[in-house]
């Protein structure tokens, strides 16, 4: 069957698993971030809690998707669950790292300054450092959420939702009627739905980093 002729009679299917897709991503990307901030605000401030965070962001990022999938879906059983649980965890490890970089990157005189004024440690973490380290944390989660979107295929191992079911699929039927079609179209929507979320991230960025840090 001719490539866009698979795709428009499949349209309905992968416009609804592209949007379960995005969805999946978004969602556990939110929830990573405020989780990474949260952690990497009680980390910053020593030695040790940096060192701490980097070595856990460092041995994190190696666990290989597949297996950490399956150990969660041994404990969890297959579905939603396991997928989010997966995808808020390696979505957690590069934006943990950013935040630790980019609040220990704020200038300690201004800081000073800060408290000499008359600002408490929360006012000045929440008015001064956290704007200041902004755009360095807003860059862990684009390359998160780019991360995230290749990962999230791997859930229709355990039965998650999004376009991964599509490349499975393809590949269990290889040599088989649309099988190579399957594995393009999840592969070309996949890529797609990357470029859009990195594009809406880009833009956010900018909207949300004080102006004269912009670049």
């Amino acid at each position: 069957m001719d490539f866009i002729e698979f795709v428009r009679e499949r349209w309905s299917v992968l416009s609804f698993l592209a949007y379960q897709h995005m969805s999946l991503v978004v969602q556990t990307l939110l929830l990573a971030t405020a989780l990474a901030v949260i952690v990497g605000v009680l980390l910053y401030r020593s030695k040790w809690g940096r060192t701490l965070g980097d070595s856990v962001t460092s041995v994190g990022l190696t666990v290989p998707s597949y297996a950490l999938l399956g150990v969660l879906v041994g404990i969890f059983g297959v579905g939603v669950l396991p997928s989010v649980i997966m995808l808020v965890f390696f979505g957690f490890l590069p934006i943990l790292r950013n935040v630790l970089v980019g609040l220990h990157g704020v200038d300690r005189t201004l800081v000073e300054s800060a408290r000499a004024m008359g600002m408490g440690g929360l006012t000045t973490l929440l008015r001064l450092e956290l704007p200041l380290a902004w755009p360095v944390i807003m860059t862990g989660v684009r390359v998160s959420a780019q991360m995230l979107m290749g990962i999230a295929a791997i859930a229709a191992f355990a039965l998650g939702p999004g376009l991964g079911g599509y490349i499975f699929s393809g590949i269990s039927r290889m040599g088989g009627a649309n099988a190579t079609n399957s594995i393009v179209v999840a592969t070309v929507g996949i890529l797609l739905l990357a470029v859009i979320l990195d594009t809406v991230l880009n833009v956010l960025t900018r909207l949300t980093t004080p102006r004269g840090l912009r670049v």
